[in-house]
């Protein structure tokens, strides 16, 4: 199964560059963590054998960062 040229061509009209296949890899591990997956669910997700591996995928935005601290002080302090 050729997925190479479909994938390079939706990229050029999409006018993406620089991005490989393998990046969705990151997407994925971030986005699944940004919406509360644990680092357990997200390596079975994956296939990662350790959970080091999976905080090499799992990026979390900034954003998304400051919420989480947000809402825990406004669990704690009202």
């Amino acid at each position: 199964m050729d997925l190479r040229t479909p994938w390079e061509s939706a990229l050029k009209k999409a006018e993406i560059h620089d991005f490989k296949f393998h990046d969705l890899r990151h997407s994925a591990a971030s986005y699944l963590a940004m919406n509360g997956a644990s680092l357990a669910e997200i390596a079975e997700v994956l296939g990662h054998k350790t959970l080091q591996m999976v905080k090499r995928y799992a990026h979390l935005s900034e954003g998304h960062t400051a919420r989480v601290v947000a809402s825990m002080n406004n669990k704690i302090f009202g």
